[in-house]
């Protein structure tokens, strides 16, 4: 038993079991502490049960920094945008394949080449299957899909294609139309969320280059807003912890006004 009102659970990332955080986190709602987390295993396995958990324990739980680190999206789709109605979201969420797929494309190096490259500027790791196969954007798509439009969902439940298999070849095709191929997440209220290399124009707003993320909420009253920055980043993700701890203290002090 820790004296403490906050946890705040910065573990790796581990999508198999979720463990070690999502033990963390239960314990800590369990014995009436708020938590900050920036680990998306636990909230892509089992994000509808821990909102939940969170809601019937009476403490507030924020993960900012699991998607777009420090740039808002969650908090800009749930603020700024209330009161209209999010029909679709789309979006770049890894910058490690978006560096990748503009590495090939405007730098014609293969795929390859330009995993060997982003490795060496440590945007991917060695072993780089969570950011290539599009385990990391589905993450994150889950967690927009929750939180944003309300759907109670699970990684299991995302289609899912990552980008070992785009190639030059593609990329020229599509850059004879005048567009380009991104990893894209998408989440709108028909289709089952997806995941996977989308051929979308290079003059659309999402049509951000190397490690940049960009997401599009699209809404019933205002049409398209988007949101770009850097995804990820120690620096970033420390601001996001910063931004959910002060969240937290803001609606604490809420309350013990009300």
């Amino acid at each position: 038993e820790v004296e403490a009102e906050v946890v705040v659970e910065v573990t790796p990332v581990n999508i198999q079991t979720a463990e070690p955080a999502l033990s963390h986190i239960t314990n800590a709602f369990k014995t009436g502490k708020h938590v900050v987390t920036t680990n998306k295993g636990p909230l892509a396995l089992a994000m509808p049960a821990l909102t939940e958990l969170a809601e019937y324990n009476n403490v507030y739980f924020r993960f900012s920094g699991t998607v777009g680190g420090g740039t808002p999206m969650l908090e800009f789709a749930k603020r700024c945008l209330a009161g209209d109605r999010i029909l679709t979201i789309k979006g770049i969420l890894n910058g490690t394949t978006n560096y990748i797929l503009t590495e090939m494309s405007q730098n014609r190096v293969t795929f390859q080449d330009a995993l060997a490259n982003a490795q060496k500027l440590g945007y991917a790791e060695r072993e780089p299957s969570m950011d290539i196969d599009g385990f990391d954007t589905a993450c994150k798509t889950v967690i927009l899909a929750n939180w944003i439009m309300n759907k109670k969902i699970t990684l299991r439940d995302v289609d899912r294609t990552g980008i070992r298999d785009v190639s030059l070849q593609a990329l020229d095709e599509a850059s004879k139309r005048k567009n380009t191929i991104k990893l894209i997440g998408s989440i709108d209220d028909k289709n089952k969320p997806t995941v996977k290399p989308t051929e979308i124009p290079k003059t659309s707003p999402l049509c951000v280059s190397g490690v940049l993320n960009a997401v599009t909420f699209s809404t019933e009253f205002t049409g398209e807003q988007t949101l770009v920055g850097r995804g990820a980043g120690g620096i970033e993700t420390a601001g996001a912890v910063l931004r959910d701890l002060l969240d937290i203290r803001h609606k604490l002090a809420t309350k013990l006004l009300t």
